[in-house]
């Protein structure tokens, strides 16, 4: 599976799932390259603070031949997982080519809903290069209790993309890992946080 987290709005949590969705897969004994897509480089900055044996290698390829360079580097692993740049078009057109599935991150904000339009339509115009393309949302950043969290969904529809049934809400274990160059799934195996990232890679997998 080459699977991407794409949004031309930054902010929207790309990196932290890119990554912990990687360790998900990586703890399940698959094979997992990490490719940081994004310019600023925030995987790597994670990758660079890790004092723990990797679990997974990541790897920059920011530029827009992505598409063109992935299969080489990525023949010996079962699983390839795209951390994608925000803004950058021509690179999310790459990073859109390359992939197989897409998984669009959105923060239950209208701000963040509307900000969907554009990589929607980068998405909309690949499909005629690749009709077999796999898209959708998932919600992450959500706060429980809150009007936003409970009608993002339904905000979402408009797009006509199905949304991941897995939310991920906002929790400071996400923050406390990143600190250490490390995920949930280490740091704090049986907190809330780590069972819904075990949910969104197990969706993922199903799918």
């Amino acid at each position: 599976m080459i699977l991407a987290f794409l949004n031309q709005k930054g902010g929207v949590g790309k990196t932290t799932l890119a990554l912990h969705v990687a360790a998900g897969l990586a703890l399940a004994g698959h094979r997992v390259l990490v490719v940081d897509a994004d310019p600023q480089g925030s995987a790597r900055d994670w990758a660079a603070v890790r004092t723990a044996p990797p679990l997974f290698p990541v790897v920059a390829l920011d530029r827009p031949t992505l598409h063109r360079d992935l299969p080489a580097v990525a023949q010996d692993y079962a699983h390839v997982v795209i951390d994608g740049p925000p803004r950058s078009t021509d690179l999310t057109r790459s990073a859109i080519l390359a992939a197989e599935r897409i998984v669009i991150p959105v923060q239950p904000s209208a701000y963040d809903v509307w900000a969907c339009a554009e990589i929607i339509r980068l998405v909309v115009e690949a499909t005629a290069f690749k009709p077999g393309l796999s898209t959708a949302f998932v919600v992450n950043r959500k706060i429980a209790g809150t009007v936003l969290g409970r009608d993002v969904d339904e905000a979402l529809a408009r797009y006509e993309l199905p949304v991941l049934q897995s939310h991920i809400h906002q929790r400071i274990a996400f923050a406390e890992a990143a600190a250490l160059g490390q995920t949930v799934q280490e740091t704090a195996p049986q907190s809330p946080a780590a069972g819904e990232i075990a949910a969104l890679v197990q969706e993922l997998l199903e799918e």
